[in-house]
């Protein structure tokens, strides 16, 4: 509880920061560009598809659930501080309970698009874990807009104003997996612990 505290206030000192790269090992929160939700998780299983951990949009942008670790694709090295550029295949790790976030061809709970769950732990990940960043420029950086392309369903990350749950996470709205990348597949990172790039890595 205490290393999440820590990490939270260091997340609220990053965001006075301009043209700052996300880089591997950033511990980011993803916020949705259309809703403002951040992207969430907490140990609430789906009732339905692969029952595995939930992943909702959630508000309360001081809440721990929503922060993420950048590392590399599934057998991938990521050396922290190397930058990310377009087309990188990312995971994201859910601080709190160490599991990656996931996609499969299970419908999602409310849209029946794909659903997205968080899934394994630090010694378990396959290769549903794995995420492509999408963006225009040279490498991602804070506060710029992003697509997150699962490299296995090629369903894009995404979330809608419309699609919200019911208890026992009333008000949160449904993440899942869209074809089609629009207005609504957009996320940022606008607050994190941005590690420095290194110098000798290309």
């Amino acid at each position: 509880m205490i290393r999440l505290v820590v990490l939270l206030a260091l997340c609220a000192i990053a965001t006075i920061a301009e043209d700052v790269p996300v880089t591997c090992g950033s511990v980011i929160k993803l916020k949705h560009a259309a809703t403002g939700f951040d992207l969430h998780s907490h140990e609430i299983s789906y009732g339905s598809g692969s029952g595995q951990q939930s992943v909702t949009g959630f508000q309360d942008t001081s809440d721990a659930n929503s922060l993420w670790v950048v590392t590399g694709a599934q057998e991938a090295e990521c050396v922290q501080g190397t930058p990310i550029k377009s087309g990188t295949a990312v995971r994201l790790q859910h601080v709190a309970t160490r599991r990656w976030l996931h996609s499969h061809h299970f419908p999602s709970p409310l849209s029946q698009n794909l659903e997205v769950s968080a899934f394994g732990n630090d010694k378990e990940s396959d290769h549903l874990d794995n995420w492509e960043v999408q963006f225009s420029g040279s490498q991602w950086l804070q506060d710029q807009k992003v697509k997150l392309k699962h490299k296995e369903t090629g369903g894009f990350l995404s979330s809608s104003a419309d699609k919200r749950y019911g208890r026992p996470i009333g008000g949160q709205l449904e993440i899942c997996g869209k074809k089609k990348a629009g207005r609504t597949e957009e996320w940022m990172a606008t607050e994190g612990i941005f590690f420095p790039e290194r110098s000798d890595v290309e």
